[in-house]
């Protein structure tokens, strides 16, 4: 990886960790599915209070399916696959523009000492969560 991209990756990380969030990739489709099945076999086989359970049943599976999903964002960041470290680098650097920085410890001195760069740097980075990995972002424990 390059030394600028290390630097932006390894940045993101530190302001992430720093705030304790956490992000989970949505299985949302397939709890939807387990859901929409349980209340359509419900229907099917008790009619309208077979409807009533189905949903709830489906409601359960589907939030058991989906929970424990959330993993801290610099794991996540670090497990990016090339493409999408460079998509999230050029999403960073607008936001930068032409700071210029020699390692990652000036970097991060001078974002995290600017409150207004380090907030624009934040919301890049979970706009970059949200739309490109489509996840769901989490604080704290």
């Amino acid at each position: 990886m390059a030394p600028r991209m290390d630097d932006i990756m390894r940045l993101c990380c530190d302001i992430s960790a720093n705030q304790q969030v956490k992000v989970a990739v949505q299985h949302a489709t397939r709890a939807a599915i387990v859901a929409g099945g349980t209340v359509f076999v419900g229907g099917i086989l008790a009619g309208p209070a077979g409807i009533a359970v189905g949903g709830a049943v489906g409601g359960l599976l589907g939030a058991w399916l989906t929970s424990g999903q959330f993993k801290p964002l610099p794991q996540i960041l670090m497990e990016l696959p090339p493409n999408q470290q460079q998509k999230l680098y050029s999403d960073i650097m607008a936001v930068l523009g032409n700071l210029d920085w020699t390692d990652m410890a000036q970097l991060a001195a001078l974002v995290m000492g600017n409150a207004k760069l380090k907030q624009q740097v934040t919301a890049a980075l979970l706009s970059y969560i949200t739309k490109e990995l489509s996840a769901e972002v989490r604080y704290g424990d």
